[in-house]
């Protein structure tokens, strides 16, 4: 006759060996209870278990989790409404913690990064938050860390994924940076000008001291010149009152320079009756003709 009682036997342990290994994934963390009471954390890889005991109460992934905070409206210190929603990053780095620290942290995390958030755009201006995004960021990882050691999660960052302003602080602000911008291109444009004015006259300066500098040694040149040919004058008579001189010294020298003399007071009196209708006559017309007997005589005898 057939005997159920092995078969059942086999079953009975084929259980109790299935139920007392656990096989945790990586990056994983399992918390067992004995008798409804927390007694181990079970890590990655294969691990033994009391069936019917020891029980799996809590399972926890040890990746690093992203959070959408749920959007809400913030006041600023200039009493102005942004719409704001952002993304967090934490970890559960307690198993244990997590478990029992909260009854569900995720919405823990979640309320408390909201409240935050509103605390500290409230102390900031609306223009602030725009520029300020970083120190948001940083003030509500600070308070969320603090609050989250208690429930065995890190906080890592967070991140404000949007701002948006009321339409009317949109058109206002839109209105505001239309007026800066073409405040700027009018400094420009003004500032273009303002340099080609003082372009222009730079170089206007530049010609004139290059014009003055020009004449200064073009006056020099002609100075220079001016005094090479008085002293070339004045060198070339030097040596002919030395010639002169020199030709005075010798026989007939004299008479020679007489008769030179006769004759240019003769070509001045005819020079003049040339260019005047008037005719000049010297005062003592017994000059003349001494001079010209003078000069005939000089002439005779050198013939």
């Amino acid at each position: 006759m057939f005997n159920p009682l092995p078969l059942v036997v086999l079953f009975v342990a084929l259980v109790f060996v299935v139920k007392s290994l656990k096989v945790v994934p990586q990056q994983h963390a399992w918390v067992v209870e004995r008798l409804g009471k927390y007694n181990a954390t079970l890590g990655p890889g294969l691990s033994i278990v009391i069936p019917f005991i020891d029980r799996v109460a809590h399972k926890h992934v040890l990746k690093e989790i992203p959070l959408d905070v749920p959007s809400q409206v913030c006041i600023t210190r200039d009493n102005t409404q942004l719409q704001v929603d952002g993304i967090l990053y934490f970890q559960v780095t307690d198993a244990m913690r997590a478990s029992y620290g909260s009854s569900n942290y995720l919405v823990a995390i979640s309320q408390l990064a909201q409240t935050t958030l509103r605390s500290v755009i409230g102390k900031l201006e609306l223009d602030k938050t725009f520029e300020e995004r970083e120190f948001i960021n940083h003030s509500v990882v600070s308070a969320l860390d603090e609050a989250a050691a208690n429930w065995g999660v890190k906080v890592l960052r967070y991140e404000i994924k949007d701002l948006t302003p009321p339409k009317e602080i949109l058109h206002a602000m839109q209105a505001q940076i239309t007026a800066e911008r073409e405040k700027r291109a009018l400094i420009a444009a003004s500032e273009g000008r303002k340099q080609e004015q003082i372009n222009i006259a730079t170089g206007q300066r530049e010609a004139s001291i290059a014009r003055s500098e020009g004449d200064k040694q073009a006056a020099i040149n002609n100075a220079q010149g001016e005094a090479a040919a008085i002293l070339a004058v004045a060198d070339a008579t030097s040596r002919a009152i030395e010639k002169i001189g020199g030709a005075l010294q010798t026989p007939g020298g004299m008479e020679a320079l007489n008769l030179k003399v006769a004759e240019k007071y003769i070509e001045s009196f005819a020079h003049l009756a040339k260019e005047n209708n008037t005719l000049i006559v010297p005062a003592n017309m017994s000059d003349i003709s001494s001079l010209i007997g003078a000069a005939m005589t000089i002439v005779k005898s050198q013939k």
